[in-house]
């Protein structure tokens, strides 16, 4: 089975997408990081890029005179490269609904948090944690999902719990927890997604 050519979008420092690569690497994953796309020239994803030699570009929506320019470069980026599945990783922008559509049931997201609680335009990064903690949830955890047109409405490709959460805990003490399970559920729903939409080639 040839490889997968995955693409990765990120606006910081990328460390989702050093575990998905690192995966590649030790050969848990059949799969290689084609392109790297941020919308921060100084994100450290692209750092993170070439430490695994892949590939990495900065496309920001305001540097195109309209949106449809914009979304016809990131389409024409990832084609050129090669990719067939778009992963999020902590990008911070809304997705063109046209790079949706021309790569349907091929983009996933991670988000933290057992959706559909805590999800959401404004659920992102702390801010869901915060809520969480607002809530009183007992227990949290992470969501990979489609992307659609929708903040964090479609379908659930992998969801995993099992991160209690303290009286004493403070926002920030339970992202990083959280984070260590979304460093494991990234590459799991990766393969997952392999098996469900690839043909042995």
């Amino acid at each position: 089975m040839r490889k997968l050519r995955f693409g990765i979008m990120a606006s910081g420092r990328g460390s989702n997408a050093e575990a998905i690569l690192q995966a590649c690497r030790e050969g848990k994953l059949q799969a290689e990081g084609a392109l790297v796309v941020s919308n921060n020239p100084d994100a450290g994803v692209h750092e993170v890029a070439a430490r695994f030699d892949a590939a990495s570009q900065t496309i920001a929506r305001p540097d195109f005179p309209d949106g449809g320019s914009f979304a016809e470069t990131l389409i024409g980026a990832f084609r050129d490269a090669g990719v067939e599945l778009i992963l999020l990783a902590g990008y911070m922008r809304k997705v063109p609904p046209a790079l949706l559509r021309e790569y349907r049931g091929a983009v996933l997201n991670i988000h933290p948090a057992l959706l559909p609680r805590h999800g959401g335009k404004g659920m992102y990064g702390i801010h869901v944690h915060e809520d969480v903690l607002r809530e009183r949830d007992r227990e949290t955890g992470v969501t990979v999902h489609y992307v659609d047109e929708e903040y964090d409405r479609g379908p659930i490709l992998l969801q995993k719990g099992g991160v209690d959460v303290r009286a004493d805990d403070t926002p920030e003490a339970l992202a990083e927890r959280v984070l260590e399970l979304e460093h494991r559920a990234y590459p799991e729903a990766v393969a997952l997604w392999m098996e469900k939409h690839r043909s042995i080639v």
